[in-house]
């Protein structure tokens, strides 16, 4: 199977996501779903600066990123309930909507909540943001993807220390871990 690529500026996706039925309330709701270290959160951040100069009124529109409300790396499918309950409900109502970012670094949610303003488009983006239950409320669902390797060397480039979880060479664990070249 060969793989056709094309190249397509972000001006004329703005145009096309500004031009679809808006289905949340009157917001039109862009899901930017992949695997990790595919590249979805800088393709939402450059589609959300082509949508503010796609007209002249126009702003950037929000981007809630699915990571942020998460509970902790046990929490991969409880964070929708979260964003369609302090997100997506206010939104549909079109009222602005708020939800408080998880920090990983504290293990908890911060106190202060992130405003959602109201907005022609409200862009989400993280692993499983175009799920089933996003559907019906979906102008615009795009799934980025990428090789596996390049995936895995985004995800190795933000850490200072790699270790083989698995080393084949005999050690004592409980002493020593082997860090990979």
């Amino acid at each position: 199977m060969s793989v056709v690529v094309v190249f397509e500026a972000y001006a004329g996706l703005a145009r096309r996501v500004l031009a679809g039925p808006a289905r949340l309330g009157r917001t039109r709701l862009v899901a930017v779903d992949g695997p990790s270290g595919a590249g979805k959160t800088v393709f939402a951040a450059r589609l959300a600066d082509a949508l503010a100069g796609a007209t002249p009124e126009a702003t950037r529109p929000p981007v809630v990123h699915t990571d942020d409300l998460l509970d902790g790396w046990d929490d991969q499918l409880t964070f929708w309930e979260r964003l369609e309950e302090q997100v997506l409900t206010p939104v549909r109502a079109e009222r602005p909507g708020a939800y408080r970012r998880y920090s990983w670094v504290r293990r908890r949610f911060l106190p202060t909540p992130v405003p959602v303003p109201v907005a022609p488009v409200l862009i989400v983006e993280g692993v499983s943001a175009a799920r089933t239950a996003a559907v019906a409320s979906l102008t615009l669902a795009v799934f980025v993807t990428a090789p596996q390797p390049l995936r895995l060397d985004r995800a190795v480039a933000l850490a200072d220390l790699v270790v083989e979880g698995a080393p084949v060479l005999p050690h004592a664990a409980e002493r020593y871990y082997c860090r990979r070249g």
